[in-house]
């Protein structure tokens, strides 16, 4: 294959707004992140967004996105990231506000952020990726993760509380746009970003989308991706239901 062949495969398989200088990815091996932001990078494409687009990323493993994208990309700390893409847009309602953060910044310390743009329908799209952990610091209990879990903080299981976000943020906002997706349906995922963009494009307020995303490293199955898919997929999935709610 010649160089220029070569090229545009590379090119056709990322989404045009992907910054292609800036691969291969510093996530994990077998991390989730890269394939919910490429469904993202899809979304935005079909949307011909790319240069409207304000991304803000939050911290932890979130924050690795910084460089995934040719977008206009702004990082902040535990949650905040929701409350300066609130500012960007009201500044800015012409432009596209994406806040993408974990399920650690955006249940934990940052849910306060979630709840108040949720009940303000602020016409803002947000993203997390809940892989049931604190992933970056090493795999802490999370507000994600599941009872009896084993994780270094909870090294007998969890206990018995999770929290179920989409549900809540349906009962503090009737006509917001609420779904879980998974990563391991990449067309489905994609359409949901699609939707839920097109939802602040029409004006019509919140917008969230939950992402049950693996843990590989964390979830002590590097070696073991039957294991991973398993817990993703018939574990995670079914104490988290993939809908739109």
């Amino acid at each position: 294959m010649n160089e220029n062949i070569m090229d545009q495969a590379v090119k056709s398989a990322f989404p045009k707004c992907v910054r292609v200088d800036s691969k291969p990815h510093i996530f994990c091996p077998g991390c989730g992140h890269p394939e919910v932001l490429k469904a993202l990078g899809f979304a935005i494409d079909d949307l011909g967004l790319q240069s409207k687009v304000a991304f803000g990323v939050d911290i932890g493993c979130s924050l690795l996105a910084w460089d995934f994208f040719n977008l206009d990309t702004i990082e902040t700390h535990h949650g905040r990231t929701i409350p300066t893409m609130v500012g960007f847009k009201r500044a800015n309602p012409a432009g596209v506000a994406i806040a993408y953060v974990g399920d650690g910044g955006g249940y934990a310390i940052g849910l306060s952020h979630v709840i108040n743009a949720a009940i303000r329908n602020e016409n803002i799209l947000v993203i997390v990726v809940n892989n049931a952990v604190y992933a970056m610091t090493g795999g802490q209990e999370a507000p994600t993760t599941l009872q009896g879990m084993k994780v270094k903080t909870a090294p007998c299981g969890a206990d018995q509380y999770h929290i179920n976000a989409p549900e809540i943020i349906r009962n503090v906002n009737p006509t917001a746009f609420v779904a879980r997706s998974i990563t391991t349906i990449q067309f489905g995922l994609r359409k949901m970003l699609k939707d839920a963009l097109q939802h602040q494009l029409d004006g019509k307020g919140f917008a969230f989308v939950e992402v049950l995303s693996q843990c590989p490293l964390n979830w002590k199955t590097l070696d073991k991706p039957q294991e991973t898919f398993d817990f993703l997929e018939k574990t995670l999935a079914k104490a988290y239901p993939v809908k739109k709610y």
